[in-house]
């Protein structure tokens, strides 16, 4: 018996809950070469700026054990040419598409959300935080509850009201519960976790940093128990709230620990650098775990760790197959 793999981002259904991370698969037609991004949950554009951005000089990148470092600084092509063409030709398409955005005030974030809000094919919009509030010293909005709100205030009072807006946390944080909320009572309707953690290498022949900006964003493997533990702690908190997973996603195995912890939808980043077919795996991966485990719908998944019956049933429905 095939499992019901549907779900919901707020009240947005999604036909499986793997999508791509934000700044992975750039704004679709990397991907759309390998395979029909219809198969996708949706597909996550990069950040979008207001202006075009070259980025951070080079290097920009660089392996780590069981991960990545990058300090790639929202290259992109500013709202303009993302509106004029990569936009219409997802929509054209019918591709469930969210568009992830950036800026260094709140005023660039309103401006960009109302650039969007009119525009078609625009599923939802991922509100990255992890950017610098060039108005308070360069300080990180997602890093300060206020500041986030703020953002995602401004945000959410210009977005059409059935555009979900989701806010993207960082892990560098004291407290992620509390920026969460804070999120959440400025008006998102959905959080996404984690944003890479600040990391960095040293080169030791070269004596030097080995990226260019000297820290750069952890990726990869090493980070999903940072990523779980980001989710656990935020639906134990706020269990109505929907959340998508992200970070160090290689394998249906790990999809499924972030759907346990209670992620309702889950991207997938690094692991689409060297297997441009990852997401459709990883799909495939989870939805074979849970039919293994007895369940008939992804959405009987999503936070049972949380409940002190879940290992019975879990062991109950792993016997009832044998």
């Amino acid at each position: 018996m095939s499992v019901d793999m549907r779900t919901f981002l707020a009240h947005v259904e999604l036909a499986n809950p793997v999508t791509t991370a934000a700044g992975c698969a750039g704004s679709g037609r990397e991907l759309a070469q390998f395979f029909d991004l219809h198969r996708l949950g949706a597909l996550v554009t990069r950040s979008i700026t207001m202006a075009p951005r070259a980025g951070r000089p080079t290097p920009r990148m660089a392996e780590t054990p069981s991960g990545m470092l990058n300090a790639v600084g929202l290259q992109g092509p500013g709202i303009d040419a993302f509106l004029e063409r990569e936009l219409p030709w997802l929509a054209q398409r019918g591709i469930r598409t969210v568009v992830s955005v950036g800026g260094g005030t709140v005023a660039e974030y309103s401006a960009l959300a109302r650039r969007l809000t009119d525009a078609p094919g625009v599923t939802a919009v991922e509100v990255n935080l992890a950017c610098p509030n060039i108005e308070d010293r360069g300080r990180v909005f997602a890093r300060d509850g206020g500041a986030a709100a703020e953002v995602i205030a401004s945000v959410r009072s210009v977005m059409r009201y059935d555009v979900p807006v989701v806010a993207k946390l960082s892990p560098d944080v004291a407290d992620v519960v509390a920026v969460a909320r804070a999120c959440v009572d400025a008006g998102a309707d959905a959080l996404s976790m984690i944003n890479n953690p600040l990391g960095m290498s040293i080169d030791v022949d070269a004596l030097r940093p080995t990226l260019a900006a000297g820290t750069g964003g952890l990726s990869g493997p090493a980070i999903l128990p940072l990523a779980v533990r980001c989710v656990w702690q935020v639906h134990a908190a706020i269990p109505g709230v929907p959340i998508v997973g992200v970070g160090g996603v290689t394998s249906g195995h790990d999809a499924l620990q972030l759907i346990l912890a209670g992620a309702c939808v889950v991207g997938v980043g690094t692991a689409l650098f060297h297997d441009p077919y990852a997401c459709l795996r990883i799909e495939r991966e989870l939805e074979e775990l849970l039919q293994a485990k007895g369940f008939h719908r992804l959405a009987d998944a999503v936070g049972l760790a949380h409940r002190p019956t879940a290992r019975h049933l879990l062991v109950d429905s792993e016997e009832s197959s044998l």
